[in-house]
């Protein structure tokens, strides 16, 4: 794991590369990569790649980037672990290829020069890169299809500037940071900033599973490589080489503990992180896990480090626990906010256990997130499905479930949500009945916020609405739960748990891997929704060879709880008293403002 960044003056016209500002962009992420540092400037400053290395694989000078190939024509910089590197490394020697380290960043470079952009499609793993072409004067960009690695640019029109997080851009001082509306909205309804949106005008993700290349002068062509729609529908996918759950858990777990350093795990007291410890201890990997305790939850139900204790001694790992409690928390703030990289509801977990980690010694930690995503975890594979049936009640008359809300919204508010009031109007679609059971607002509550007028909320809301699927697309994927799992794993997970876990684990020196988010695993998953075999949560402790105790398995959920409401609204500054964590939200919003102005 590392951060990237890199400036391409690609017109003409444009000024030529600064070192300066790519020095600025690079070590805004020191974090990221405290293992060492390298700068690349092309001999006409027309382009610059930088890196900052968080040294995982091939610790030597080897694998230090940027990287150039051996016969001198490319260059590159990457994020991230390529997981069948070996298997791809060596079939590129049985052609031909020669090797100075055992890095996978070299292995990319040689496959970029065998096959170009198709290099993509035979990639597993969690990445982002971009490689300079000398000879054709091209930037190749590319992400992995599930959007775990960031990846962020923008275009002037002249320049392409892109890096792994949104601060690395703006610390390069060549972006106008002008809002997007966007962004802004988008961050009050859902207490994240949608992709592929950020706060800031045209500056962008890149679209996970996707590809752009331009070349010198300003041409450009795009590409997808693969989609997580596609492969719900089985569109243009191949088939999976897994006969069963067992064996595709299994093999990500293996692949997923390749390091040349120690791998740890979160452990929970849950099934998902639980599986994972039985199963990397079966691949007879040397064994770390962190539990966090919390002093509010000593002697209660939400108190995971007992069981999480029991697990780990029953599958022989190194375990510590590390107790947390309001001061920490406080005494942390300043840190915690000033390393995140956009304005997040919901990070704190993934910075606490991160910290945890990094304090027990730990450069690589495995994290169950995505087994709720894929296997069902959440109430919302219920929910939704009965929000939707209801909503479709009214679903020709658009106006009167409009005005039944408008009605009602004033009176809910005195005593609960009043997303309640939106059932009938919103829950006659998928992505609206989404909507109700995920949101921190609904629309119509954004006109409350100070500072936003008409214009630019109706600005973002239309420009998000652009980026919702729609009906027809998602009734294609063939059941409730395909559809669920798609809404959450591309909206919920990829937004806000996939964006925390980056940024979070980087804020520590922390890289964090997630063996539910195999591609092999989520085109297995997919095969067998498509056959009628909906793999659920109960499904996952069955993979598991000596079984998991019972107390793991019987016990109900409660996800990785912390208590984050009393703790914020503790602390908080605002003086809005709504319900839930909506002042947390509004705080966080008003203390990242201010550590980034």
């Amino acid at each position: 794991m590392c951060g990237l960044a890199g400036i391409f003056a690609y017109s003409n016209g444009a000024p030529p590369v600064l070192e300066t500002e790519l020095v600025r962009m690079r070590d805004q992420m020191l974090h990221r990569g405290p293992d060492g540092k390298g700068l690349w400037i092309s001999p006409d400053e027309r382009v610059g790649l930088a890196h900052r290395r968080l040294a995982i694989i091939d610790l030597s000078e080897n694998g230090a980037q940027p990287m150039t190939s051996v016969d001198g024509r490319y260059q590159i910089v990457f994020n991230g672990e390529i997981y069948n590197f070996k298997e791809l490394r060596s079939e590129l020697v049985s052609k031909g290829f020669h090797f100075r380290g055992h890095s996978d960043t070299e292995v990319l470079l040689a496959l970029y020069a065998q096959q170009g952009e198709k290099m993509c499609s035979l990639l597993r793993g969690m990445y982002a890169f971009a490689i300079w072409d000398t000879f054709e004067q091209s930037l190749f960009l590319a992400r992995d299809p599930l959007g775990i690695k960031p990846l962020y640019w923008h275009d002037d029109g002249n320049t392409i500037r892109f890096s792994s997080q949104v601060k690395s851009l703006l610390a390069g001082g060549g972006i106008k940071t002008e809002s997007e509306p966007a962004g802004v909205v988008g961050y009050w309804i859902w207490g994240s900033v949608p992709e592929p949106f950020t706060l800031y005008k045209d500056l962008l993700s890149l679209e996970p599973g996707t590809w752009l290349k331009i070349v010198r002068g300003g041409k450009r062509a795009t590409g997808t490589f693969q989609s997580l729609f596609d492969v719900y529908c089985g569109t243009n996918t191949p088939s999976s080489t897994h006969s069963d759950l067992r064996s595709a858990l299994l093999d990500s777990v293996r692949h997923h503990l390749i390091a040349d350093v120690p791998v740890g795990i979160f452990l929970s007291a849950g099934i998902d992180s639980s599986t994972l410890l039985a199963l990397a201890a079966e691949c007879g990997a040397p064994l770390n896990s962190v539990t966090l305790g919390f002093k509010e939850y000593q002697g209660t139900s939400a108190d995971e480090t007992v069981l999480a204790e029991f697990v780990a001694k029953k599958y022989g790992a190194k375990h510590e626990t590390i107790w947390l409690t309001q001061n920490d928390f406080e005494s942390q703030l300043n840190h915690y906010i000033a390393s995140m990289d956009q304005p997040t509801l919901d990070g704190l977990n993934s910075y606490l256990v991160s910290g945890a980690a990094a304090q027990a010694g730990l450069k690589v930690a495995l994290s169950g997130l995505g087994g709720d995503e894929l296997f069902g975890g959440y109430p919302s594979f219920n929910q939704v499905p009965k929000i939707h049936q209801l909503g479709s009640m009214l679903a020709k008359a658009p106006s009167l479930a409009k005005a039944l809300r408008q009605i009602s919204s004033p009176i809910l508010r005195q005593f609960t949500s009043e997303k309640y009031a939106g059932l009938l109007e919103y829950g006659a679609t998928w992505e609206g009945s989404y909507l109700l059971r995920r949101a921190t607002r609904m629309p119509w509550e954004i006109k409350d916020i100070e500072g936003l007028d008409s214009e630019f909320i109706n600005t973002g809301l239309e420009r998000l609405a652009k980026h919702y699927p729609t009906d027809k697309q998602l009734n294609e994927l063939g059941s409730s739960f395909g559809i669920v799992s798609y809404l959450e794993s591309t909206q919920y997970m990829r937004n806000q748990l996939l964006r925390d876990s980056d940024w979070a684990g980087m804020a520590h020196s922390l890289e964090i891997r997630l063996p539910f988010l195999d591609i092999p695993l989520v085109h297995y998953l997919a095969q067998q929704r498509r056959a009628g075999n909906i793999l659920q949560k109960c499904d996952i402790p069955l993979t598991v060879q000596p079984p998991l105790p019972n107390e793991i398995t019987i016990r109900p959920k409660t996800g990785f709880v912390i208590p984050i409401q009393g703790w914020a609204n503790s602390i908080t500054q605002s003086t809005d008293r709504s319900r839930g964590l909506r002042p947390w939200q509004k705080e966080v919003l008003n203390l990242f403002s201010s550590s980034h102005s």
